[in-house]
């Protein structure tokens, strides 16, 4: 993986808007006709969020080599996914499109709601950590604290984020946790520079690029080995058709049937108005499974635990509260103690504290008791007008088959 760039980037070109208009129709001919689409993204589909790409102008490569400070970027943790994101998010809903590889790891993919057996995270993900001893993946974030000094509160950001502190080289990816599950050591998965990508992920970019028949990459300069192979296979395979929208010239713009010179928003959103299809907005969506166990008569277990899409625990509680009880569950897993009984029908009243990665509000989740469970509530968090919705499902395999969405 190349970590460099030239002092001077290279040029970047916009088209007409007619022009793009025009190449967008042709694509949507082509999208409607594919039978395995598969879209390959770079850093230029996060740029509209405030996340600085690597060599473009401003470029975090191209500032380096002209010995600049690297650009203020949004915090991955609370920066939206764009258009571009949410309208592969409608493709996968619907069906449209079948796989998605991608060489970014500000985790915006995951969270915008891309399922994670359809994508490959080539270079990792900042937000997943995993066990190399059972295979478990954890979804981690930021957790906010409140720190005490001299009687005055202040509110700080705690990096919880599943990435190593290399204190013994860039090749050490341990986090410092342990796995639930097992207790081995858990790593981050991203990839550090000389390292390399992840078998599991190339294996299923390189499968479904193989049966491919189309193709579209969405702001990346391709530049960077192996993962610029994949969209390479579908160019020079008989039959299939390759795509590039990006604003700089790529090495295998000869390969293309469609080249686009525009923004990937610019793009996407003229080919969803011809798909007739809407681009849907960004909606933070939570799974957490509630699960009642009675050790006595009078004593019962309560334990809060998020979840993502396949099972893998999800870190993005702060603390859990349970009305009546004076004591706080403020670490993972969050177990809250009922010394009374409880009959069927019971109302438990959890506050719920979130580590804010949108100024989430607390939240009160009313769950009924009804002997032994476990139950799966959809919490969804509409970041614009700053309000929680709740849904329950009945348990958590129909929840796996039903829903399609996470953030």
């Amino acid at each position: 993986m190349a970590d460099s760039a030239p002092k001077i980037a290279a040029k970047e070109r916009r088209e007409a808007a007619s022009a793009v208009d025009k190449k967008a129709a042709t694509l949507v001919k082509q999208i409607l006709q594919s039978k395995h689409f598969i879209v390959f993204t770079g850093a230029g589909i996060s740029t509209s969020a405030g996340i600085p790409d690597f060599r473009g102008p401003d470029g975090n490569w191209t500032l380096r080599a002209q010995g600049r400070p690297r650009t203020k970027h949004a915090n991955t943790l609370q920066a939206i996914p764009t258009p571009s994101h949410m309208a592969l998010v409608e493709l996968q809903n619907r069906g449209i499109l079948k796989y998605l590889v991608s060489q970014n790891c500000d985790g915006l993919h995951r969270r915008s709601g891309i399922l994670p057996e359809t994508i490959s995270e080539l270079h990792g993900n900042s937000n997943r950590e995993s066990c190399y001893d059972c295979d478990k993946e954890y979804i981690r974030g930021n957790r906010r604290t409140i720190r005490s000094f001299d009687s005055i509160a202040h509110l700080t950001d705690t990096d919880f984020r599943a990435v190593s502190t290399y204190e013994k080289g860039d090749h050490d990816h341990r986090t410092t946790r342990k796995c639930a599950r097992c207790g081995g050591a858990l790593y981050d998965t991203i990839i550090n520079f000389g390292e390399s990508l992840p078998a599991k992920a190339m294996e299923l970019a390189q499968k479904n690029a193989e049966i491919a028949d189309l193709c579209l990459v969405l702001g990346s300069s391709l530049t960077v080995t192996p993962a610029n192979s994949i969209p390479e296979i579908v160019g020079e395979a008989k039959g299939a058709k390759l795509a590039i929208c990006n604003l700089q010239e790529t090495p295998i713009d000869n390969l293309t049937d469609i080249r686009v010179f525009s923004e990937a928003d610019v793009l996407m959103t003229k080919v969803m108005e011809k798909l007739n299809l809407p681009i849907p907005p960004f909606v933070l969506r939570r799974r957490l499974a509630i699960k009642v166990e009675t050790q006595d008569e009078d004593r019962h277990r309560i334990t809060a635990t998020g979840v993502d899409t396949d099972g893998t625990p999800m870190s993005f509680l702060q603390s859990v509260r349970l009305e009546g009880s004076r004591r706080v569950a403020r670490a993972e897993p969050f177990v809250i103690l009922v010394r009374e009984s409880l009959q069927p029908g019971s109302q438990l009243k959890l506050d719920l504290e979130f580590m804010s990665h949108y100024d989430e509000p607390n939240l009160e989740l009313v769950h009924e008791y009804n002997g032994e469970e476990e139950a799966l509530y959809i919490l969804e968090f509409n970041v614009e007008n700053g309000e929680w919705t709740i849904a329950k499902q009945e348990s958590l395999a129909d929840a796996t088959e039903s829903l399609t969405v996470v953030g």
